[in-house]
Parts: C-alpha cells; sequence; structure tokens
C-alpha cells in the first residue's frame, strides 16, 4: 500500500504528509478549501505529492489518515473508505468543537465516533497523543534504549498491526491500548496526552488513567 489519502492538512496532517513522502509514500492531501489552497504545500512536499478535494483523496488511497476537527467529522467521505484502514488522529476540544454531550459524560470516544461515521472502515488510533513538531524529531531507530512510544486503539487485529509497522518507520515504539472503546485513556488531559514516554511509561500511563 503506497497510496495515503489525507483528509485534513493542519499541523499534524501536514507533517504526516512530509513524512510520508520522505518514506517513499505517493500523498493525495485535502483539507476544507480546496486543493488550489495547498498548492504551497504540495509545491513543498514535492512530486509525490498532490492536492484534491476529501472525496478524490479518500478514494485514491490504499489507506487514509482523518485529521480534521472533531465538529468537521460528518463531512468525511463514507463510501470511499469503505474496507481501508483510517488512521484517526482526532481529539476533542471543546472549545473548539462546542460541547458534545455523550464525549463530556463518557459515554464515547473520538475514535468510537469516526468509526460510527465510517461503520465499513477499519478505524485505528494514531499520533493523536504528540504534538506535531515531535513526529518528525522525536523518532530513534528501533531498539534504542528508551525509545519514545505512542498508544494506538483498534478493532481491528490488522489495523494495529498497520499502526505498529507505521510508527516503527517513524522512529517510535507501539502501545496498544485496546479496542476502541478503550481509546479515551490517549485523549486529551489523560496520563499519556502529548508528554514524551518509552513503551514501560505508556502502559503505566494509560493503566492510570481516569475517566
Amino acid at each position: 500500500m503506497t497510496t495515503v489519502g489525507i483528509i485534513g492538512a493542519g499541523h499534524i496532517g501536514s507533517t504526516l504528509a512530509k513524512g510520508l513522502v520522505d518514506r517513499g509514500y505517493d500523498v493525495v492531501i485535502s483539507n476544507s478549501r480546496g486543493p488550489e489552497t495547498l498548492a504551497d504545500l504540495v509545491a513543498e512536499l514535492g512530486p509525490r505529492a498532490r492536492a484534491a478535494t476529501a472525496d478524490e483523496a479518500a478514494a485514491a488511497g490504499d489507506w487514509a489518515i482523518v485529521t480534521v476537527p472533531l465538529k468537521a467529522l460528518d463531512a468525511v467521505p463514507v463510501a470511499p473508505l469503505a474496507g481501508k484502514i483510517v488512521v484517526d488522529t482526532n481529539n476533542y476540544y471543546w472549545e473548539r468543537d462546542g460541547r458534545i454531550a455523550e464525549l463530556e459524560a463518557g459515554q464515547v470516544t473520538t475514535s468510537r465516533m469516526l468509526q460510527r461515521h465510517l461503520p465499513e472502515s477499519r478505524v485505528v488510533k494514531g499520533f493523536n497523543h504528540i504534538m506535531s513538531g515531535d513526529i518528525l524529531t522525536d523518532g530513534t531507530p528501533a531498539g534504542t534504549v528508551d525509545r519514545r512510544a505512542l498508544a494506538t486503539s483498534s478493532d481491528d487485529a490488522e489495523a494495529v498491526e498497520f499502526i505498529t509497522a507505521l510508527y516503527n518507520q517513524f522512529g517510535f515504539d507501539t502501545v496498544n491500548a485496546g479496542p476502541l472503546d478503550e481509546s479515551w485513556r490517549v485523549e486529551r488531559d489523560r496520563p499519556a496526552y502529548v508528554v514524551r514516554q518509552n513503551a514501560d511509561e505508556l502502559e503505566a500511563n494509560l493503566a492510570r488513567a481516569e475517566r
């Protein structure tokens, strides 16, 4: 799988696009404002990248990354992502997204919300608890002492294997937090959120998270 559809071109989306291009992937990236607004980014990324609409990016990708504000989840294309692994970087910021009652009540997770929106896709949590500026700078080779670890969560075992391999390409170990309903453990304001931690520390932070 060598073509990635990226839906969302903010800090995380743009950074992952660069990292993926540098690792030999072809990238089709979109935002809410239209492909023409991504001309500078695509020029910077080089010939392996092109801008498109969200529907086009979703259709072009062998797999996809959804990295949009949570309030924009309903605009994510559904049919073109059916059957595909979809990496979910989303977080809930009520200041930006507005209050979402079922999240406030702990009745759902952000990743479960995306999975509900994409019932035929295989959603896997990824890159949601690392600052964008660290994604391309904090990675180290496998086996490095105190290597930074990132968490994931999915209902699909193959998707977990996929993100584990992808994390490794970016220089990170992986800790599996379990199914999507456990992904709250790595959401905003939890101990594991946007702190540097190795695998043992991440496992401990996930375990001591309170909902």
